[in-house]
């Protein structure tokens, strides 16, 4: 189906969600992000490993020991998942005594989640569309000329 019979008519069909414009109309108005830092977070949270690290850590400070205990992998395996994870902010360790305790740092997830729900308008509002074109094939009346209240300049609808 071409983008012309799902009724992008604002051109977005074929860009990725990148690349769509921050904040003009039709696109998501995005917070700011830093772009080295979303493809570090993204690259972190692309591993399973990493995610259960993270999935783990929701539930309380642990030691690399205790990170590494459910895994098939050796200490040293494990901290390397957790510098990546450390270098995208996504985990701090503090040192306490002879232990260095992970932590999963929450704000960096608001973060992720609040740039990823940017595009979640766009999106409802596309499917909103390809419903109504959908709907008008199941009535027969697609290619019909829709009903359109004019609008002069400076009006709001």
């Amino acid at each position: 189906m071409s983008s012309s019979r799902v009724g992008l008519a604002d051109g977005a069909a074929g860009r990725t969600a990148a690349a769509l414009p921050r904040g003009a109309a039709g696109g998501p108005a995005l917070p700011p992000a830093d772009d080295d830092w979303l493809d570090r977070a993204f690259a972190a949270l692309a591993d399973r490993t990493r995610r259960a690290i993270l999935a783990r850590l929701a539930e309380g400070d642990a030691s690399v020991t205790e990170l590494a205990a459910p895994f098939s992998m050796s200490q040293p395996a494990v901290s390397k998942h957790l510098a990546v994870l450390e270098s995208a902010g996504l985990v701090s360790r503090r040192k306490e005594g002879r232990t260095r305790p992970c932590r999963l740092e929450a704000a960096p997830l608001r973060s992720l989640a609040e740039w990823v729900g940017g595009y979640e308008q766009y999106w409802a509002d596309s499917f909103d569309r390809l419903d109504e074109v959908l709907a008008d094939l199941d009535d027969g009346t697609a290619g019909a000329p829709r009903q359109t209240t004019p609008r002069t300049r400076g009006a709001t609808p």
